[in-house]
């Protein structure tokens, strides 16, 4: 069994997580995803929540969003939704 990094939790089926961050290695040991996230996800610069997905990185500052990035003087920087299926730009969620 392993003990997660995060809560402290012994659990036999603990994961092992590493990234590599500008050439170095950042490796923890976490029961659930929730406290893998809680470690190692970047937070926005701005808002302060946790990105999950790609996010927006400028000048080395991470975003969770062009609106997040914008707000700080961060010019050019839009959000893009797309279909696979039309290619129009616009999300075809609910069909």
């Amino acid at each position: 069994m392993a003990t997660c990094d995060t809560c402290g939790n012994d659990y036999d089926r603990a994961m092992t997580i590493s990234i590599d961050n500008r050439g170095q290695t950042i490796r923890g040991v976490f029961d659930s995803f929730e406290c893998a996230i809680a470690q190692l996800a970047p937070q926005c610069a701005r808002c302060g929540c946790r990105v999950l997905g790609h996010g927006w990185e400028v000048d080395d500052t991470i975003y969770c969003c062009a609106h997040c990035a914008r707000s700080t003087g961060a010019a050019d920087v839009s959000d893009r939704v797309t279909s696979t299926e039309s290619g129009d730009g616009e999300a075809k969620i609910f069909q």
